[in-house]
C-alpha cells in the first residue's frame, strides 16, 4: 500500500493544532520531508478562499493531498483523525501511530479523542470569537477557551494517572496518536494562560519524552515555512 501513494501535499497553517498533528504523523512514517506544505495565512483568511472551500467546505486546515496511482485520482482528505488513520493504514512502515494490544490501541484513541472533540473545538478562535459577538463584556471568549482547555487537561489527566501514568509516553514506551494530539493541546494552553504544572503534571512529563523523539522536533511550528515566530503576543493568541 505504501508504494499505492504519491504526491504528497498538507495544507496547513504552521501553528493550527490539527495540521501539527498530521505533520507528526508523516514525521513518523517517514513522509513528512517528502510532503510539499502548502500554507494557508488563517488570520488572513486563506481559508475562507472559494479554491480552498471547494477543496474543504468547512474552511478549515488541514487538508492532505496525495495520487492514488492505482486509479490515478488524487485523493483528498480532511479531519486531522481521519488523515492519522489513512496514513496508518496505508504505510505500515515506521512508527505506528496506534498500540498494537487491542486495550492500549482503544485507549490511545480515547485519550486523543479527548482532546479532538472534548477540548480542542471549544478553543477554537470562531468559537470564543462568536462568544465575544454575543455583546458580552470584552474577553469572556478568551476566558472560556482558557477554562474549556483547563477542564479538558484536568481530565485527561485524570485519566492518565488514574491507569498509572507510568510513562514515558501516554501508552507505554513509544508515541501515539495520543501524544499526537496532547502535544499541540498543551501549547494553546500556555498560549491561553493555563498553569499547566498545576493542571496537569503527568501529561508535562510525557511533553517533555515526546520534546526528544524526532517526529515532535520535525513538526513543530516554529520550524514551519510559514512559522512567524516574532508575531505580537497578542496576534499569537488568535490562531488555534
Amino acid at each position: 500500500a505504501s508504494q499505492r501513494f504519491t504526491n504528497f501535499v498538507l495544507y496547513s497553517y504552521w501553528r493550527s493544532t490539527c495540521s501539527w498533528r498530521v505533520r507528526t504523523a508523516l514525521a513518523a512514517k517517514g513522509l513528512l520531508e517528502t510532503t510539499e506544505i502548502r500554507p494557508l495565512n488563517l488570520l488572513q483568511g486563506g481559508h475562507k478562499s472559494d479554491e480552498h472551500a471547494a477543496m474543504n467546505p468547512m474552511k478549515q486546515v488541514p487538508v492532505f493531498e496525495c495520487m492514488d496511482t492505482l486509479t490515478g485520482e488524487t485523493i483528498r482528505l480532511t479531519q486531522s483523525m481521519a488523515i492519522m488513520d489513512f496514513l496508518e493504514e496505508a504505510f505500515p512502515m515506521g512508527g505506528a501511530l496506534l498500540p498494537r494490544d487491542p486495550v492500549a490501541r482503544a485507549q490511545a484513541k480515547e485519550y486523543a479523542e479527548m482532546v479532538n472533540s472534548g477540548t480542542q473545538p471549544l478553543q477554537n478562535p470562531s468559537v470564543f470569537k462568536k462568544i465575544e459577538g454575543l455583546g458580552k463584556e470584552e474577553g469572556v471568549g478568551r476566558q472560556f477557551a482558557k477554562e474549556a482547555i483547563e477542564n479538558g487537561l484536568i481530565a485527561l489527566e485524570a485519566k492518565y494517572t488514574t491507569r498509572g501514568g507510568a510513562g514515558p509516553f501516554m501508552c507505554g514506551q513509544a508515541p501515539s496518536v495520543a501524544d499526537i494530539c496532547l502535544v499541540p493541546q498543551l501549547y494553546n494552553g500556555r498560549r491561553f494562560g493555563v498553569n499547566l504544572s498545576a493542571v496537569c503534571p503527568g501529561l508535562l512529563a510525557v511533553e517533555t519524552a515526546c520534546a526528544e523523539n524526532a517526529f515532535f522536533k520535525a513538526s513543530h511550528p516554529d520550524g514551519q515555512p510559514d512559522a512567524d515566530v516574532a508575531e505580537p503576543p497578542q496576534k499569537k493568541a488568535k490562531a488555534s
